[in-house]
């Protein structure tokens, strides 16, 4: 994928040097907190490596999102093919983030999405794109409903969270079709 530059941020794939800040957000309990999980310095060094194989690999992913101006690592914002069928079929993609908290309240995150969006539905042609969070995680569903997403009018428990967080395991939905994004473009 090459890198995507939006007014203030770059989208591009990982480097060597974000794998402190990749770290710091995945075992920060203020990021984490909708999580069942927090991450050790070697397992996010190993999930990075995925993340940065995938992008090369699929032209897509979960990219490092830098501030364009400083070059500063803040976070990802990416898309994702979720294994969660029959929520998310096959070849659908969903998008996300995960920022620092310092970054947080800025409009990064919707402005990242935006891009992607764009992206998701222009050059990689997509019909729709998801995106779901823990059904208590109102920053992020704020993010999804400043994009135009529409949420689904069901929750749904993900298979992927144990039975040892149950505050977890309820997530929204919510979609966009190509045609709802053509509509605001």
């Amino acid at each position: 994928m090459k890198p995507l530059r939006t007014e203030r941020l770059i989208l591009r794939n990982w480097q060597e040097s974000d794998r402190d800040l990749f770290h710091r957000i995945n075992s920060d309990d203020r990021v984490m907190e909708f999580f069942p999980f927090r991450r050790d310095r070697t397992q996010a060094d190993a999930v990075m490596d995925e993340m940065r194989d995938a992008i090369a690999r699929d032209g897509y992913g979960w990219t490092a999102a830098e501030i364009a101006e400083t070059g500063q690592c803040i976070g990802f914002i990416g898309l994702n093919a979720p294994e969660i069928a029959p929520i998310a079929p096959e070849g659908t993609l969903e998008i996300g983030w995960r920022l620092a908290p310092e970054f947080w309240g800025k409009g990064y995150a919707t402005e990242g999405a935006r891009a992607l969006l764009d992206h998701a539905f222009g050059p990689l042609g997509q019909p729709e794109v998801i995106s779901f969070a823990v059904t208590g995680n109102r920053r992020s569903t704020a993010v999804v409903e400043r994009l135009g997403m529409h949420r689904d009018a069901d929750t749904f428990q993900h298979p992927e969270v144990p039975d040892t967080h149950p505050h977890l395991q309820r997530f929204v939905l919510y979609r966009m079709s190509r045609e709802q994004w053509l509509r605001s473009h």
